[in-house]
């Protein structure tokens, strides 16, 4: 059984980007709460001297080798370098790419980097990404039309965090605050392509993390904004404005960015008929 506050060392091996590996790693470790993974990230491995280093690291520091490698000649050493230190090693992608092949009846390229190749994809998410922070907490309102996704959301409902996960999807996201007295911008009123999106969260956490935020910038006391009479009429009142637009209204309250914005994608492409 695995004790408390075990530590292991997890070796991420990448012949791109690495954010593949990073990725389903972290969603595996997360598996396990009593345990935290030192980690040891290698992208873009494409060399016999990339790659002694990185088994030198290994024999240093032997733990679970995880890896995207689709250069055959690299993967082969990494594999035999793995088997000689007797470490326990896996291709991420093996048991999928191997599962698509076989139901596609065709075999698979092995591309390197072929997940972040300069194609048009790739292009869009900059574009994304740039209109994001650009329209980041109510800046540049005059071109929302342009946006896919608006978020309109009370002060600390994560609504630059949730946006900018969704710009590295490719989604270009605006996002307003909403500020009791301060009216929204009136464009918000006539959008017909962007998904509109209001977030809202229960007062008793909202004001916690006011509390918070307000001591960790030094801030004084605060006023109506950790006050919880007035943070509950400032939550009701974004949701009656909500309500009475017909925008997609989410509570984040238990709720992860990622949970969120899978929410947000889901609510998109059905608006689209995908």
């Amino acid at each position: 059984m695995v004790g408390t506050d075990k530590i292991f060392h997890l070796h991420l091996v990448s012949d791109s980007t690495g954010e593949t590996v990073d990725g389903i790693a972290r969603a595996c470790v997360a598996q396990f709460p009593a345990v935290r993974a030192h980690e040891h990230v290698w992208s873009l491995i494409r060399t016999d001297a990339q790659l002694a280093r990185v088994l030198a690291d290994i024999e240093r520091n032997p733990g679970i080798v995880l890896y995207t490698v689709f250069d055959s000649d690299i993967r082969r050493k990494l594999e035999e370098g793995c088997r000689r230190l007797q470490v326990p090693h896996s291709h991420v992608l093996d048991n999928t790419v191997t599962m698509m092949a076989g139901y596609l009846g065709q075999q698979s390229h092995g591309r390197t980097g072929a997940l972040h190749k300069m194609d048009e994809e790739y292009f869009n998410r900059i574009e994304a990404i740039d209109y994001t922070l650009t329209h980041d907490d109510g800046q540049s309102g005059w071109d929302l039309e342009e946006a896919d996704v608006v978020i309109v959301g009370v002060s600390r409902t994560s609504k630059t965090p949730t946006s900018v996960y969704l710009a590295n999807r490719g989604i270009k996201t605006a996002n307003i605050p909403f500020v009791p007295g301060c009216p929204l911008p009136p464009e918000l009123d006539d959008l017909k392509k962007p998904l509109v999106v209001g977030l809202i969260k229960d007062v008793d956490q909202l004001v916690s993390i006011r509390k918070n935020r307000l001591r960790q910038i030094e801030r004084g006391e605060g006023g109506d904004y950790v006050d919880p009479v007035a943070v509950r009429d400032e939550v009701h009142q974004a949701r009656r404005y909500f309500t009475e637009r017909s925008w997609k209204i989410i509570n984040v309250t238990r709720r992860s960015i990622e949970e969120t914005a899978a929410i947000i994608l889901s609510t998109m492409y059905d608006r689209r008929g995908h």
